[in-house]
């Protein structure tokens, strides 16, 4: 079995090939339940995703999320991830799931934003300075043509060195002094808030919103008229209406109901739905995982040449 760390997970999972190989399992599909969500003490979460594709693999990520590690100087996530052959169930890899996550993420997101962010867009807002801020600005400076990436976060000494990471890898990164999304192409939002961070209001025309936090009901980075305002689309259906604390929030305030959703992802893969419509539009995209982009990642990582 091979044993894959962060850094070769990272070394084989290069942007264009990871939503590559996204793109073809939201096309194609796989089995992949709702994920096990169980509540471990505090506000520390336990989270299991299994997906499946019969005949090939099968594949399971197991999740721990614990938001006061901050102030203890860790990550706040960790993770695992289990590659099987599905024929037989003989483990082929166990993969750092923290950088697969991560990786698998952004990739999402610079999948949705290809097809409803402006092919222009020169200036990205990211909030939060953690790896999966980190990940969504190096994935949307894959794509788009940017001439600003602006890190905000509570702690302004995180979005300061994040910025100089990035800046020493060639982005035209700094820290911005503020959350307020006017004037910005894509917004991002990666954080743990629980109250939001974003208001309809103060977007502009034609800003396409990223939002990556809130994968709980109690969870909040968007407020109910920005979503109301936007063409939203989901990475899945299902997972959205049952966790993504952006989305449920707004319905239990009666904002709007599931129609307003005007695709998920695998609808714009496939062609069913089209992304944005005019130049104009405010668009959003809401993620919550679906483990089947872990799957397809895994199976990325796993196959690359060694």
């Amino acid at each position: 079995m091979q044993m894959i760390e962060a850094t070769e997970v990272r070394r084989r999972l290069p942007w264009p090939a990871l939503v590559t190989a996204l793109e073809a399992m939201f096309r194609h599909g796989c089995e992949a339940p709702l994920r096990h969500r169980h509540g471990v003490g505090g506000d520390n979460t336990l989270l299991l995703m299994p997906a499946w594709q019969a005949g090939a693999y099968t594949g399971v990520k197991i999740v721990h999320v614990a938001p006061g590690n901050a102030a203890l100087g860790l990550k706040a996530v960790h993770a695992a991830y289990l590659l099987s052959q599905a024929a037989t169930g003989v483990p082929l890899a166990l993969l750092d799931g923290g950088e697969l996550t991560d990786r698998r993420t952004a990739a999402a997101s610079l999948l949705a934003a290809r097809h409803l962010a402006r092919p222009e867009s020169r200036r990205l807002l990211v909030l939060g300075a953690g790896k999966v801020a980190a990940a969504l600005a190096e994935a949307h400076a894959s794509h788009f043509p940017l001439a600003e990436v602006a890190i905000w976060s509570r702690r302004p000494a995180q979005a300061q060195a994040l910025a100089a990471r990035l800046a020493a890898h060639g982005l035209p990164a700094r820290a911005a002094a503020s959350a307020h999304p006017a004037g910005y192409d894509i917004v991002c939002a990666a954080t743990l808030a629980t109250t939001p961070l974003l208001r309809g209001a103060e977007l502009s025309p034609g800003t396409h919103v990223d939002l990556v936090g809130a994968f709980r009901p109690d969870m909040r980075e968007a407020d109910a008229a920005l979503l109301a305002a936007a063409r939203l689309v989901v990475d899945t259906r299902a997972g959205c209406l049952a966790e993504a604390g952006d989305i449920v929030q707004a319905m239990a305030e009666g904002a709007f109901g599931p129609g307003h959703i005007a695709a998920d992802l695998a609808e714009l893969c496939r062609g069913e739905i089209p992304g944005r419509t005019s130049p104009e539009q405010i668009t959003a995209f809401k993620s919550v995982g679906w483990a089947g982009e872990d799957l397809a990642a895994a199976v990325l990582a796993y196959t690359a040449p060694g």
